[in-house]
């Protein structure tokens, strides 16, 4: 792909760009369709409930009924909406989800693009969906749609913040921002791995991410027992599915980049496993950080707002900046 982009730019590589995209969009729906089913699963299991069992060999047809069914569902706008904002609230929240993935690596010659900003890309597109998200509650004008977006820019303001600073020591240790030179530093073993050093980092960054999902214990914005469903309480069919999809596209997203920051990305955590396929590592780590992100949603309760502002304003703040002060003091010490 980057030698491609080396060229000039012709029909025959836009077409080649356009096959990749396709073929990423089928892997990501791909991957959103049956994480919510293995999500139900765990979380049964966990509740000792039997989850989808019914459609299907053991129900694995359940999520793609599902998706069939928002699909043919009516699509309605409320009467007194802001129509061409409501109309467009689900897309600003979707697009940016599925763009940052374009600069994860997946091993060190599957990636899309290879940006020397790639994680600076990565944050500040990521940031995007908030718009949509407070779009779609005040198109939708509906009280409880509009706290909805609002507790949504409060609280990815709020996390945003400390999620952004706890990255700032793996750049240190790794001095870029290019996600492949970051994966590359960590190579030789676990020991060599950001999360050991960067322990702090990965704690702040794997809360405010979950915080960012909009996920439980975090899902103050579509709180049911509060604002119905929140942000996106007048959507119906397909533009609903996209704030769903937008949502799971962000698990991988978030997932994926926590396996490349802290977890060695594509590397084996000793040396002499190396002879198994990176591809195989990469899945591995990154299906544990999906199974933690579930496990948290089946154990933990949902918190109150002023809980959750209290946490990241005072807690996860200020931890992610004494860990760049801890990361110095790591590099002095080693240097």
């Amino acid at each position: 792909m980057m030698t491609l982009l080396e060229e000039s730019l012709s029909w025959t590589n836009f077409a080649i760009f356009l096959f990749w995209g396709i073929v990423m969009l089928l892997i990501i729906l791909g991957f959103v369709t049956y994480a919510i089913y293995f999500e139900r699963k765990v979380i049964g299991w966990m509740q000792m409930r039997i989850g989808p069992n019914r459609t299907g060999p053991l129900g694995l047809l359940q999520s793609v009924a599902d998706v069939f069914k928002l699909l043919i569902k009516e699509d309605t706008i409320p009467r007194k909406a802001e129509r061409q904002l409501f109309i467009l609230a689900p897309i600003i929240t979707f697009i940016p989800a599925f763009t940052v993935i374009a600069v994860i690596p997946f091993t060190d010659k599957l990636f899309n693009a290879n940006l020397n900003v790639g994680l600076l890309y990565y944050v500040a597109l990521s940031t995007i969906s908030t718009i949509g998200i407070i779009l779609g509650g005040w198109a939708s004008n509906n009280k409880y749609a509009l706290l909805g977006g609002m507790r949504s820019a409060a609280q990815m303001i709020s996390y945003e913040i400390p999620l952004v600073i706890s990255v700032i020591g793996v750049i240190m240790l790794s001095g870029s921002l290019n996600l492949r030179i970051i994966v590359e530093n960590q190579a030789g073993g676990f020991w060599h791995w950001h999360f050991l050093p960067q322990i702090v980092g990965f704690v702040v960054f794997l809360i405010a991410g979950v915080a960012e999902l909009n996920r439980t214990p975090f899902d103050l914005p579509e709180a049911e027992s509060e604002l119905v469903a929140g942000y996106h309480v007048e959507y119906s069919g397909f533009r609903f599915a996209f704030f769903m999809l937008a949502e799971y596209v962000y698990v991988f997203a978030v997932a994926s980049l926590i396996t490349v920051l802290f977890l060695g990305g594509w590397h084996a955590p000793f040396p002499f496993l190396d002879f198994i396929p990176q591809i195989i590592w990469f899945l591995l780590k990154f299906s544990f950080i999906v199974f933690c992100m579930f496990w948290l949603r089946a154990t933990m309760p949902r918190v109150r707002i002023d809980q959750l502002m209290g946490l990241g304003w005072k807690l996860l703040l200020p931890l992610a900046i004494a860990n760049i002060f801890i990361t110095a003091l790591y590099m002095k010490i080693i240097s």
